[in-house]
């Protein structure tokens, strides 16, 4: 029994390792600058892993095949170990992790604590249960004053204020807009729960907390639409979060950004229909 258990541990071992090294299932193409940088520390980090990973399971399946329970076998004696290789061992599996941990921490510092760069176009998010309202400041380039009271989730979702003069050409949509190869920064509010926009490509995932003002910038450098989805479990319609996220050459977002909410509407799904999601 002590074989069979052994070589199933070292099949299971080679499986799991196949999957990752013949590229069958991978992420999808990255859209932004930081994209590759998180890309090779996620392949450092998986590397390293992985051959922690493989070491101990060949080591446990060899230790199952040579001290299987046999007829012949000799009556099991305690032993209490060699202290100073579990002490090498720790220090050394905590100085790779902690490196790896302080390396991957450089990408992300650099999305959610620096400030936008110079010249970033500026778009609030506000989640709810269960949809994506972007919220666009207009053609003067400042965002209207919001009211929680004037909240209507039909007709005024983030409860734009229309007494504000900024506010009379902003826009409300269900569809998020950017321009490509400029730094975009995201404001990033939740109405309700806690959610979490995540759009892989983006490399990037972040959490909407009630009460707070997240703000988190990149740049996509590839045009192109691509799935937007909550990743945090945040009621029974969760599922049905969705959206999309749309990047586009400057000039053409420069003149949908430019129109009035109701034509800003009408050529967003236009260009919704004209670009394909890409194939996984």
């Amino acid at each position: 029994m002590g074989r069979l258990l052994g070589i199933a541990i070292w099949i299971i071992t080679v499986a799991s390792v196949w999957m990752f090294v013949s590229g069958r299932w991978w992420f999808p193409e990255a859209i932004t600058e930081h994209g590759p940088r998180v890309d090779s520390q996620f392949m450092i980090t998986i590397v390293v892993v992985g051959i922690a990973f493989a070491s101990a399971q060949i080591g446990l399946g060899w230790v199952l095949w040579k001290y299987r329970d046999r007829a012949d076998s000799q009556r099991a004696t305690y032993s209490h170990g060699n202290n100073r290789l579990e002490i090498v061992w720790t220090v050394v599996t905590a100085i790779v992790f902690i490196s790896l941990a302080i390396m991957g921490q450089r990408v992300w510092a650099s999305l959610h604590l620096h400030s936008a760069p110079p010249g970033s176009y500026t778009v609030e998010v506000v989640a709810q249960q269960f949809a994506w309202n972007f919220h666009y400041s207009g053609k003067d380039g400042a965002f209207g004053r919001t009211n929680p009271e004037m909240i209507d989730d039909t007709t005024n979702p983030v409860g734009l204020d229309d007494a504000d003069p900024n506010a009379k050409d902003d826009a409300v949509v269900a569809t998020l807009v950017i321009p490509a190869n400029r730094p975009t920064e995201l404001i990033l509010r939740s109405k309700d729960v806690t959610h979490s926009f995540w759009v892989p490509q983006l490399r990037f995932k972040q959490d909407l907390v009630p009460g707070m003002a997240i703000h988190v910038h990149f740049t996509a450098n590839k045009v192109g639409k691509y799935e937007l989805a909550c990743a945090e479990l945040c009621g029974m319609n969760h599922f049905k979060m969705k959206s999309f996220l749309l990047v586009l050459p400057e000039n053409e977002f420069n003149e949908l950004v430019a129109m009035p909410q109701n034509q800003f509407q009408t050529r967003k799904d236009e260009l919704l229909n004209k670009y394909q999601l890409p194939n996984y």
